[in-house]
């Protein structure tokens, strides 16, 4: 179920808030999945950081480091789905929630995202991401 608050807008705007917000964050998880750094450039802010961990290897980085790493190996190995769970947005400040699997074959996660309305365009500024199954394949 998605959701938005909004206490600055009216129901119109709202609307409007949300589906930007979701973009963006469809954007960063089409990004990440194809491996395609145009895509997650795109929704992110160039200082944002992700944060989190798979099988006991941290994934702390900028953004750059984890656009890298996506561009070197996409997420998306035959079978990966993702979707926005949820999207909470109050003024200038969002966070929205995705979940994902198939991710490397068969990792899955919960992902929180936080944006920022900068001039007037959402950016996802942080990750935040729990790892909850699969196994890391070996080539990761």
């Amino acid at each position: 179920m998605s959701q938005v608050l909004s206490s600055q807008a009216g129901p119109a705007d709202a609307v409007r808030e949300y589906d930007e917000v979701r973009r963006v964050v469809e954007l960063f998880l089409d990004g990440e999945s194809k491996g395609d750094a145009a895509k997650l450039r795109e929704a992110s802010h160039p200082d944002a950081r992700m944060f989190g961990s798979v099988g006991g290897t941290r994934y702390d980085m900028p953004i750059a480091e984890f656009v890298e790493l996506a561009v070197k190996e996409p997420g998306d190995t035959g079978n990966h789905r993702a979707r926005v769970v949820s999207v909470k947005q109050t003024g200038d400040a969002a966070v929205a929630e995705a979940a994902e699997e198939g991710y490397w074959g068969s990792l899955s996660f919960v992902d929180h995202f936080q944006l920022a309305r900068i001039d007037g365009t959402w950016k996802v500024v942080s990750k935040l991401f729990a790892h909850t199954g699969g196994d890391v394949p070996a080539s990761t």
